[in-house]
C-alpha cells in the first residue's frame, strides 16, 4: 500500500513545462448559426473544452503548430492545423460524426450506428481506459458493453491464462472478432476444465493492446449471412488508431485489496457439523506464499503510441507498445485448493497501422502486431503423502515434498498477426478491396514446483508439457457500389473469401506425460513392465501433477480450408424507410457446404424515433481444435485419481460410443427493437432471440475400462445439444451543459438475458452421463440473468470526476457434487439438486475515479474499481468447482482495485 501511495504522490508532483498557445473562436453550421457544446479537443490529449451558447471556445494548447478538433453529434468531424494563429472561426456541415461511422454491421459507407437497422455499439477504449485504470480488452468491455461478459477463472487450466469471453451469453466461439474489418485469428486453447464456455474456443481479446485502439463497435446481431462462421451472437470490430499527431502514452498503478469482505470463515465452519477445515488467504493471511498481505496482485502497465504521417496525400502510420505486469491474486480457499486466485502476467505487445495513398484512387494499407505473454497459475493441491489408511496422497512423493505441495501452470503464449491490402476505386462509382490476413497463437505449457510421482525421488520438479498451436490465412476480394439515383440510394455489395487454416498439438518431454517402471524407464509395454511402486505400496499415476503433458500420441498436425461467397444489398425505399438483405455460401473442406441470409430494416417515424428488426439465420462451423483436440490425464473423482481420456472426435474410441463426426452448429436470430434520439438524450431498446441447434459440448466422463484404451474413463466433443437464448439489451443517455465549461453525462446500459437447453442430443447413451445437471448449469449460466450499469460523469475546465455503479444478478451454479457422485437418472438427480445447487445472490460494484488536466501534455487519474469491495457471495456448503470460498462468476474474486494513472502527450 505505501507502494500505491508513494506513486501517486509522485504522478501529483510531476510537471513538465512546455509552450503554450491560447486560441479564442467560435463554431458555426453551414447557415452561420453558432453550435453549442461542440467538443473541441487538442488532437491525441485530453485537454479539451466545449463551445458556450455563442459558439464560442478558448483553448489553450501546446504550441502554435498544434492540431485542434472539432466534433458533434450530427456533424462532421473536422480537425484545424494551427499555423501561428490565435483565432479560428470553424463550420461543421450537417453528415457523420468520426464517433458514428462505423465498419461492422454494413458494407455501406453512408451507413452511421445510429441509423443502422441493427443495434450497435461504439466504445471509446482509450476514454475508459483513462478513466477507470483498466488494463486489457475484456475489462473494458465488460462494464461498457452491456452483454459482453468475461471475468477472470481460476483452477480452470488454459482458461486461467486467456480470459473467456462471450457476447449475450453463449459461447466464447460464437463471436466473431474483426480488426479493421478483417477476421482475427482464435486461440488455439479449448476450453475444457471448470470454466465458462467449457468445450469451446475463443479469440483471445487481451492479446490486442488497449493503447492501440481508436474505438470498438460491437454489432448485437447475428451476422453469419455478412462475415461467416462464428457470427452468431454477433460481431466485434476493433478498429487501430490512426492519428498523426506525435508520442502519447501513460502510466498506470494499481493493486487489490485482500479484505474480500463477509465472514466466509463461519460461514464455512457452520455447514461442516464440527469439522474446521484449515482456511487460507483469508484477509491476506495464511498465504500459500508465507507473507501476509493487505494488497496483493499489484499491476503496472506503460503504454506508448506514436502518430505521423506517410507522405503527402494524407497517408499514416501509427505504432504501439504496451508493457503490462500483473502480480497473482491469493483469495479465501481450502487445504485442497490453497492457490486460488488470478494468474501472474507479464506480457509485452506490439501494434502498429499505417496507409499510404498511391494516387487519389488507390491507397495500400497494412497492420498487424506480435504478443508475448508469460503467465503463472497454481493448480489444485496435492496433499502431503501417506498410506492409504491415512488418506495420504500417492501424487506428492515424500522426499520432494514431505508436506504436499501445489504445482504450477505456466504458460507462453505468442500471438501474430499481419494484415496488407489495397483499396482502389474503380470507374462508375465501384470500390474494389484485396487483402491478406495471417493470423497465429501458439500456446506452450510449462509446468513448475511439481513432480511426477512415478519417478519417485527421482522425479524433475519442473516439465515441459508441450502444447498446441493454431494459424490462419484468409484472402479476400470485395465489391462494392453506392448508387443515389435508385430511389433515395441503394448500396450493392458482394466478394469472396478463401481461408485456410491449421491446428498442432506438440509433444512435452517424456517424463511430463509418462508413468514408469520399476526401472525407472517409461512403460510402453504394460504386459512386460512392472510398474513403480512407492515406499507406502501405491502405485503413483504418472505425468506432470497440475497438468499432464501431452505425448506423441497426441500430436496432431491437421489443415482444413474453406472458401466463401457473398452478395448483400440496403436500398432506401424512402429517407425514412430501408431495406437489407444478405446472402452467403462457404464450403469447408472437412464437413461439406453452408447457406445463409439476413433480413433487416429500419424505419424513421420521426427524426428523433427509429424503429428496427432483423431476422437471419447463422452457423458456426466446428473448430479444427475441436475436431482434433486429444489428452489422457488424471481426473479426480471422489478423492480417487481417474485415468481418464479426452478423445478427439475423430478416433475410434469416440465412434465405438457412437459419438458423430462434429458438424456445424445452426442458428436463427430474431431482433427488434428502436432507438430514439432528442435534446441531448438517446435510447436504444433491442429484443432478441436466438435458437442454436446442434451447438457442440464436451461432454461429461464415461466408463472405458473395458476398451483397452490405457484410461477408466472418455469423454467427446459432441454436437450435444440445443439452445434458446432470448434478452433484451437497453442503452440510455443524457448529456447537458452547465454554464459555458461545464458538462454531465450519464448512461444507463443494461442487458436482461436468459438461455435454456431446449434439447440434449444424446442418442442411445445416458442423458445424465452425457450432460449432466452439473454441465448444463455451467452452459446457461454462462451470462448472469441481468447486468446493469449506472454511470455518471461530471467535467468542468480541467476537472472530471465519474462514478459508476453495476448491478448483478443471482447467479445458480451446480457445484463439483455432481462430479463426486454422479446421476443416473432423474430420481439420483432430484436427491443431488438441492444440497449441490450454489446461489451467489445479487451483487453490485461501485467505482469512482477523478481526473485532472495537470499541464496540456500531462493528466493524473486516481480512483477505484469496486470500491465496496464486493465478492460473489454463496449460500454455503463449502464445495465450488473451482476449490475456493466462490466460483468466479459476477464481478470476479479480485475485490477492490486501486489505481492510479498519469499520461502524457508531446
Amino acid at each position: 500500500m505505501k507502494q500505491l501511495i508513494l506513486f501517486m504522490l509522485l504522478m501529483v508532483s510531476c510537471t513538465l513545462v512546455m509552450a503554450q498557445h491560447t486560441v479564442t473562436g467560435t463554431v458555426v453550421d453551414t447557415d452561420g448559426e453558432p453550435i453549442v457544446g461542440v467538443n473541441v479537443v487538442e488532437s491525441g490529449t485530453d485537454n479539451g473544452t466545449t463551445t458556450n451558447v455563442d459558439g464560442a471556445f478558448s483553448l489553450t494548447v501546446a504550441s502554435s503548430t498544434s492540431r485542434i478538433s472539432f466534433s458533434y453529434i450530427g456533424y462532421d468531424a473536422r480537425e484545424v492545423v494551427l499555423t501561428g494563429q490565435n483565432e479560428l472561426k470553424v463550420t461543421l456541415a450537417e453528415g457523420l460524426t468520426l464517433g458514428e461511422i462505423m465498419v461492422v454491421g454494413s458494407r455501406n459507407a453512408n451507413r452511421s450506428a445510429t441509423d443502422s437497422p441493427a443495434p450497435i455499439d461504439i466504445i471509446d477504449v482509450a476514454e475508459i481506459a483513462n478513466a477507470s485504470g483498466k488494463v486489457e480488452i475484456n475489462q473494458i468491455m465488460q462494464y461498457a458493453a452491456p452483454s459482453f461478459n468475461a471475468t477472470k477463472q481460476s483452477g480452470s487450466d488454459g482458461a486461467d491464462h486467456i480470459d473467456p469471453a462471450s457476447l449475450r451469453g453463449l459461447g466464447p466461439d460464437q463471436t466473431l472478432v474483426l480488426i479493421n474489418g478483417k477476421r482475427r485469428h482464435q486461440s488455439s486453447l479449448v476450453n475444457v476444465f471448470g470454466t465458462r464456455g467449457r468445450g469451446n474456443t475463443g479469440t483471445d481479446l487481451n492479446a490486442i493492446p488497449a493503447s492501440a485502439i481508436k474505438r470498438i463497435e460491437v454489432l448485437r446481431d447475428g451476422a453469419s449471412a455478412q462475415y461467416g462462421s462464428d457470427a452468431i451472437a454477433g460481431v466485434i470490430n476493433i478498429v487501430l488508431k490512426d492519428q498523426t499527431d506525435g508520442l502519447s502514452g501513460g502510466v498506470t498503478y494499481g493493486a487489490y485489496s485482500t479484505n474480500v469482505g463477509g465472514d466466509f470463515a463461519q460461514q464455512i465452519f457452520d455447514t461442516q457439523d464440527g469439522w474446521e477445515p484449515e482456511l487460507f488467504n483469508v484477509e491476506g493471511k495464511n498465504r500459500i506464499d508465507g507473507e501476509e498481505k493487505s494488497f496483493d496482485g499489484n499491476t503496472t502497465k506503460i503504454d506508448l503510441n506514436y502518430g505521423a504521417g506517410l507522405g503527402n496525400k494524407g497517408g499514416y502510420m501509427n505504432v504501439t507498445a504496451e508493457y503490462l505486469t500483473r502480480q497473482r491474486t491469493l483469495r479465501p480457499s481450502f487445504s485442497w485448493r490453497k492457490g486460488y486466485g488470478s494468474a501472474a502476467v507479464d506480457q509485452f505487445q506490439f501494434m502498429a497501422n499505417m496507409s499510404m495513398p498511391l494516387t487519389s484512387n488507390t491507397e495500400l494499407y497494412a497492420f498487424g502486431g506480435r504478443g508475448h505473454r508469460d503467465t503463472d497459475a497454481f493448480a489444485f493441491t496435492r496433499s502431503a503423502p501417506g498410506p492409504d489408511s491415512e488418506d495420504g496422497d500417492s501424487r506428492s512423493v515424500p522426499s520432494l515434498y514431505p508436506n504436499g505441495f501445489s504445482p504450477h501452470i505456466t504458460s507462453v503464449i505468442v500471438d501474430n498477426s499481419v494484415t496488407a491490402g489495397i483499396r482502389h476505386q474503380l470507374q462508375r462509382g465501384w470500390s474494389a478491396n484485396l487483402s491478406h490476413t495471417y493470423g497465429d497463437n501458439r500456446f506452450h505449457y510449462f509446468i513448475t514446483g511439481s513432480n511426477n510421482a512415478s519417478l519417485g525421488a527421482a522425479s524433475p520438479t519442473d516439465f515441459d508439457a508441450g502444447g498446441h498451436s493454431l494459424n490462419m490465412n484468409v484472402t479476400s476480394l470485395d465489391f462494392s457500389k453506392y448508387n443515389d439515383n435508385v430511389l433515395s440510394g441503394l448500396n450493392i455489395a458482394f466478394g469472396t473469401e478463401f481461408r485456410a487454416e491449421n491446428f498442432q498439438i506438440f509433444a512435452g518431454e517424456e517424463a511430463s506425460y509418462a508413468s514408469y517402471d520399476t526401472n525407472g524407464v517409461a512403460i510402453t509395454n504394460a504386459a512386460i513392465q512392472s510398474p513403480y511402486i512407492n515406499e507406502f505400496g501405491q502405485q503413483p499415476s504418472g505425468g506432470s501433477q497440475g497438468f499432464p503433458g501431452y505425448s506423441p500420441s497426441n500430436e496432431v498436425d491437421r489443415n482444413r480450408s474453406n472458401i466463401g461467397f457473398y452478395g448483400d444489398a440496403e436500398l432506401n425505399v424512402t429517407d425514412a424507410f430501408l431495406v437489407g438483405a444478405a446472402l452467403r455460401y462457404e464450403n469447408y473442406s472437412d464437413f461439406g457446404n453452408t447457406f445463409n441470409y439476413k433480413l433487416a430494416s429500419r424505419y424513421k417515424v420521426a427524426d428523433f424515433l427509429t424503429l428496427r428488426a432483423s431476422l437471419s439465420s447463422g452457423f458456426r462451423a466446428p473448430s479444427l481444435v475441436q475436431i482434433h483436440y486429444n489428452l489422457l490425464f488424471n481426473n479426480i473423482v471422489g478423492n480417487s485419481s481417474l485415468r481418464t481420456l479426452l478423445a478427439s472426435n475423430t478416433s475410434t474410441v469416440a465412434k465405438a460410443f457412437g459419438i458423430e463426426s462434429l458438424k456445424e452448429e445452426t442458428a436463427q436470430n430474431y431482433a427488434v427493437g428502436f432507438s430514439f434520439k432528442k435534446s441531448g438524450f438517446t435510447a436504444t431498446i433491442d429484443g432478441y432471440m436466438i435458437d442454436v441447434k446442434d451447438r457442440i459440448i464436451l461432454t461429461d466422463i464415461f466408463d472405458a475400462a473395458s476398451l483397452g484404451v490405457g484410461a477408466e474413463a472418455a469423454q467427446f466433443f459432441a454436437n450435444g445439444v440445443d439452445t434458446r437464448t432470448t434478452g433484451v439489451d437497453i442503452v440510455l443517455n443524457y448529456r447537458t451543459l452547465i454554464g459555458d465549461n461545464s458538462s454531465i453525462d450519464v448512461g444507463v446500459a443494461g442487458n436482461i438475458n436468459n438461455t435454456e437447453i431446449q434439447a440434449i442430443n444424446s442418442g442411445s447413451l445416458n442423458e445424465f452421463t452425457f450432460f449432466g445437471p452439473f454441465s448444463q448449469a455451467y452452459l446457461e449460466a454462462a451470462a448472469p440473468d441481468f447486468k446493469f450499469g449506472i454511470n455518471a460523469a461530471y467535467t468542468r475546465d480541467k476537472l472530471r470526476a465519474s462514478i459508476g455503479w453495476t448491478q448483478f444478478s443471482e447467479v445458480q451454479l451446480q457445484d463439483f457434487q455432481w462430479v463426486d457422485s454422479p446421476a443416473t437418472n432423474q430420481a439420483e438427480a432430484d436427491a443431488l439438486y438441492e444440497k449441490a445447487t450454489d446461489v451467489y445472490k445479487a451483487a453490485g460494484t461501485l467505482d469512482l475515479s477523478v481526473g485532472y488536466q495537470i499541464l496540456d501534455q500531462l493528466n493524473l487519474t486516481i480512483g477505484a474499481n469496486n470500491l465496496l469491495n464486493a465478492s460473489p457471495t454463496p449460500q454455503y456448503d463449502g464445495w465450488t468447482d473451482q476449490g475456493g470460498f466462490n466460483d468466479s462468476v459476477q464481478m470476479g474474486s479480485d475485490g477492490m482495485y486501486l489505481f492510479g494513472r498519469i499520461g502524457f502527450k508531446f
